[in-house]
């Protein structure tokens, strides 16, 4: 599959060079894809790895994945151009100062980001855990949760099959006003990693008797 990966931070990095170590056709979008760091991305992510501009790397994909920055989300998705029919991944969330949520319960970011990538396939995944467990979602033998949500059934069964290529368990909650739940179950994450400094070698994992 050709992803468009739109991000060359942690995050961009780790679920990039996973999917490319996977055989998936990685295009990293950058502002400015000859830079030295991408030129560190690509080296680490392997012969399946490209990049180019971000309206290119999102116009050649089947998938387009956002890792960027709240306060830039707009500005890129508008920079992609004609998304219409395509997969976009919202793999980000809205924080504001102080870690606190931008947006939240009467809507999501992600709900935002659906309305900017008009006729844009929007999925929910990849915002409730740290990009440690993106390169490694294993604990203890087992694979750790990974929720995922999108108002297109067919959208959300290619992101999961994507999130089980990088060895996530896949929990499907419905459509992408569950985005309203899932950002704040992130920043739930984020407190317990960064506030109460527990570290970031943890996850979130749903167990069933």
């Amino acid at each position: 599959m050709k992803i468009a990966m739109i991000g060359t931070g942690n995050v961009g990095r780790a679920l990039g060079t996973g999917w490319a170590k996977k055989g998936h056709q990685v295009i990293f979008g950058s502002r400015n894809p000859h830079s030295e760091k991408v030129r560190e991305v690509l080296a680490a992510a392997g012969a399946n790895a490209s990049a180019a501009g971000i309206a290119e790397a999102g116009a050649a994909a089947e998938v387009i994945v956002l890792a960027t920055p709240w306060n830039i989300m707009e500005q890129i998705v508008e920079s992609l151009g004609n998304v219409a029919g395509k997969i976009v991944v919202d793999a980000t969330n809205p924080i504001g100062p102080g870690f606190q949520l931008a947006v939240g319960m009467t809507s999501s970011g992600a709900e935002q980001i659906a309305g900017w990538a008009k006729g844009g396939r929007v999925v929910k995944a990849f915002n409730t855990t740290g990009w440690e467990n993106m390169a490694d979602p294993i604990y203890h033998g087992q694979p750790i949760t990974m929720f995922i949500c999108g108002d297109d059934a067919e959208a959300r069964a290619v992101v999961a099959g994507l999130a089980e290529d990088l060895g996530f368990e896949v929990t499907d909650t419905g459509p992408l006003s569950t985005a309203r739940y899932l950002e704040p179950l992130a920043m739930l994450w984020i407190h317990l990693a960064t506030v109460q400094k527990q570290g970031r070698q943890m996850a979130f994992k749903i167990v069933k008797r």
